[in-house]
C-alpha cells in the first residue's frame, strides 16, 4: 500500500480519525484509565448486500475467518489470542459484518495482526469450509427450533417481502447445503475493501500507534467494486405458523424511522415509553395487570433507508385472544396521552444507556466504527444528548401516528389461533 499522499487526519478530544489513501478509515478512542484495548475491523456489508443466491454467504463467510490463513491454522489462531487472555469473536447483521478482539493494552499488535491476518489472508481450505458449512446448519437447525428466536426472522422477512432486507442472516439450510467456497471468496472480494471497511479502536491506544498497525495488517485489501445495496422497500403482511408449542410468541410492527429521519429521537423516546422496561406501558398493562404475558417489549430498529417498529409477546394459548386487543388499545393511547413524566423517565432511561455505554471500551468501539458507516462523522455525545432533551411530547405524539397508522406487519408461531388476523388489527388501530 502506498503512503505517497498525506492521510486526512481529524482530532476530536480523546476521538481521532485519519483516512488512509488505500481509502482505508482509522479511528481511535484514546482512554487512558484503562489497560484494555477494543479493536475491530467493521466492513460495511451484510445480508442485505447479497444476492438472492448467496443468502447467507455474509455469515458463512464469518464463520470462515477464523479457520485458518497462509500463517495460522484454525487452533493456533485460538491458542495465541488466549494465550494472552483475550477474546476474539465477530458478528453478521443486516448491514455491516465486525471482526473484534478484547486484549491487554501490550497485547494490541497481537490483536491487530490476526485481525489483519484473518481478513487477508483466510485460506479457505475446503475441508474447513465443509466442516463448518456442517456447523452453520446446526446453527439454523438451532434457531428452527427456538421460537421466540425464528419467529423475526419470519417477521422480518414478512415486512420486507422479495428483497435483501427481508432474508434471513443465516440463510436457508438448501442454499447452505450446496453454498460453493468460490462464492464466498467472490463475496470477499466484492465488498470487503478498504473504502468499505473501519478499522476502529477504544482504551489504553495512541492514534499513531493504531494507524501504524492498520498500515501494516491490513495494506493488502483488494479493491472492491461499486456497489449499491437495494433499497429497503417495507411491504408489510402477515405471517402465521401452527406449531405444537406451550406459547404462541407475536411480534407486531411497522414501519420506522431511519438512523437520520428527524423522528429518530421521538420514535426511540416511544420504544422506552411503550416497551423499554418495567415502568414501560405494555409491560405494567399486559404483565402486571393483566398476568397475560412473561416477556413483553418494544424496540426501534433503523436503518439507512428505513426502519422497524417492532413489539414481541409470549403468552399461553388462552390468553392470546385478549393480548392484542389490549396491544393494540395502548398503541392508540400513546398517540395521544403522553405525560411529561412519562416522556422525562424515558429520557433518562435513553440518556443514561448512552453514558453507561461509554464505560465499555468494545461499546465506543464499535460506536464510532459505526457513526463512521451511518453518518459520515463521529456523533458528539453532548449533540445526543441534546438530541434527547430536546424532544416534545408532541413529537413522540407525532412519532407514534406516523408509525401506527402505516402498514401493520403480523407474524405469529405456535398456537396461533386467536390471534387475530392482520385485517382486524388494522380496523382496530384505525378505529
Amino acid at each position: 500500500m502506498t503512503d505517497a499522499l498525506p492521510a486526512a487526519d481529524t482530532n476530536t478530544g480523546a476521538i481521532r480519525l485519519t483516512r488512509l489513501p488505500s481509502g482505508l478509515t482509522v479511528v481511535s478512542d484514546t482512554m487512558p484509565r484503562v489497560e484494555t484495548v477494543s479493536i475491530g475491523a467493521y466492513v460495511h456489508a451484510g445480508t442485505r448486500d447479497e444476492r438472492a443466491e448467496e443468502n447467507g454467504v455474509a455469515h458463512f463467510l464469518e464463520h470462515m475467518a477464523f479457520k485458518g490463513t497462509k500463517r495460522r491454522d484454525a487452533a493456533a489462531i485460538a491458542r495465541e489470542i488466549e494465550a494472552v487472555g483475550g477474546h476474539l469473536n465477530a458478528y453478521t447483521a443486516r448491514e455491516n459484518t465486525a471482526y473484534y478482539a478484547k486484549v491487554l493494552k501490550e497485547d494490541v499488535a497481537l490483536a491487530a495482526d490476526i485481525l489483519g491476518d484473518i481478513l487477508t489472508n483466510s485460506t479457505f481450505a475446503p475441508e474447513e469450509v465443509e466442516r463448518e458449512r456442517g456447523v452453520i446448519l446446526q446453527e439454523i437447525g438451532q434457531a428452527n427450533d427456538t421460537p421466540d428466536d425464528i419467529v423475526f426472522d419470519h417477521f422480518q422477512d414478512t415486512a420486507f417481502q422479495a428483497q435483501p432486507m427481508g432474508r434471513p442472516t443465516l440463510g436457508p439450510a438448501a442454499l447452505i447445503e450446496k453454498l460453493p467456497r468460490e462464492v464466498l471468496m467472490a463475496y470477499m472480494r466484492r465488498h470487503y475493501g478498504p473504502s468499505r471497511m473501519v478499522v476502529a479502536a477504544a482504551g489504553a491506544i495512541e492514534h499513531d500507534t493504531l494507524v501504524g498497525l492498520a498500515k501494516q495488517h491490513f495494506g493488502d485489501l483488494p479493491v472492491p467494486e461499486e456497489h449499491a445495496a437495494e433499497a429497503a422497500r417495507y411491504t408489510g403482511g402477515e405471517f402465521r405458523e401452527e406449531r405444537d408449542l406451550d406459547q404462541v410468541h407475536v411480534v407486531l410492527g411497522f414501519p420506522g424511522p431511519s438512523y437520520g429521519d428527524s423522528m429518530h429521537y421521538p420514535t426511540m423516546l416511544l420504544s422506552t415509553i411503550l416497551g423499554g422496561g418495567m415502568s414501560s406501558r405494555l409491560f405494567q398493562e399486559i404483565r402486571e395487570k393483566r398476568g397475560l404475558v412473561y416477556s413483553v417489549y418494544s424496540y426501534h430498529a433503523p436503518y439507512r433507508d428505513g426502519g422497524l417498529f417492532t413489539i414481541y409477546a409470549g403468552t399461553g394459548e388462552d390468553q392470546a385472544a385478549e393480548l392484542m386487543p389490549a396491544t393494540l388499545e395502548e398503541l392508540r393511547r400513546v398517540q395521544r396521552d403522553v405525560t411529561e413524566e412519562e416522556l422525562a423517565r424515558a429520557k433518562a432511561q435513553l440518556r443514561a444507556s448512552v453514558l453507561m455505554s461509554l464505560e465499555s471500551t468494545g461499546s465506543r468501539c464499535e460506536q464510532i466504527a459505526r457513526q463512521l458507516q451511518v453518518h459520515g462523522r463521529i456523533i458528539p455525545v453532548e449533540e445526543t444528548k441534546a438530541k434527547i432533551a430536546a424532544v416534545t411530547v408532541d413529537q413522540v405524539h407525532a412519532a407514534a401516528a406516523r408509525a401506527f397508522r402505516g402498514a401493520p406487519t403480523l407474524a405469529a408461531l405456535g398456537p396461533a389461533g386467536k390471534v387475530p388476523h392482520l385485517p382486524q388489527i388494522a380496523e382496530k388501530l384505525a378505529a
